[in-house]
């Protein structure tokens, strides 16, 4: 059985994103077993994006398969594409748009290459423990963390449980329940010591605007003293997990 991978992303305008998956696919890449060596390795694994990319999803699925697949002869054993969802939330993107896009692909495709869509990243039972370690990191008497957030029903449940868990109480910055109101609680409660933990995979946009966010908090409530911890980030922990989620 021949095996390809490729990471899917929202996809950014911001270059920092692209460049930490293409740290990540090389770590992904090492997890790779001996017997693929003798293959086409350099292309078995890739990145992809769902949007913010001149060329849809199911085309860059199609080009990313004839990369992984082009020295394998037709009589070798089965053609595998595993499709693995770098998304921390179950929201509209992981529920319904990506596997739209992978059935177009498979269409496309045919049966010599059969497409299997992996499960998504925020349902890895242990990344809890990445988010974990930050917490252990920093000094502080209250912990936030914040996720971005879907309006999909349903798709808070995972981000409320690792909280609860963690322990932390949860801030999202698309939706309400924002960074802000969930600070104000806190402050109202008597805590000076906040840290924030952004549940996000990589630097970008966004992680500079809760930056900004958090330097205009610090003028709000001057008594309060705010950290700020780093996204997950392109580790050889994450990959870990993401070779998991494959290793089926």
């Amino acid at each position: 059985m021949s095996s390809a991978y490729l990471l899917v992303s929202h996809g950014s305008r911001d270059r920092r994103p692209e460049i930490a998956m293409q740290q990540l696919a090389k770590l992904v890449h090492n997890k790779l077993p001996e017997s693929h060596k003798a293959l086409n390795s350099e292309h078995l694994v890739g990145i992809a994006a769902l949007e913010m990319n001149p060329q849809p999803l199911h085309e860059q699925i199609q080009e990313f398969a004839k990369r992984a697949f082009d020295d394998c002869k037709p009589s070798q054993n089965q053609k595998r594409l595993k499709i693995v969802p770098l998304f921390l939330l179950p929201g509209v993107h992981v529920m319904t748009d990506i596997p739209a896009e992978v059935a177009l692909a498979q269409q496309a495709i045919g049966q010599d290459i059969i497409i299997e869509l992996q499960p998504y990243l925020g349902s890895h039972p242990n990344l809890e423990k990445l988010l974990a370690k930050q917490i252990v990191a920093i000094k502080a008497e209250a912990w936030i963390l914040l996720a971005h957030g879907s309006r999909r029903p349903g798709s808070k449940e995972t981000v409320e449980a690792m909280a609860a868990s963690l322990p932390a109480v949860t801030a999202y910055w698309s939706v309400p329940g924002s960074l802000e109101s969930r600070v104000k609680e806190l402050v109202a409660a008597g805590y000076k010591e906040i840290a924030i933990i952004p549940y996000f995979l990589f630097a970008g946009g966004i992680t500079d605007a809760i930056a900004a966010s958090i330097e205009e908090l610090k003028l709000q409530f001057s008594a309060v003293n705010f950290q700020l911890a780093e996204p997950l980030g392109a580790s050889a922990e994450l990959a870990e997990l993401i070779w998991e989620l494959t290793d089926k």
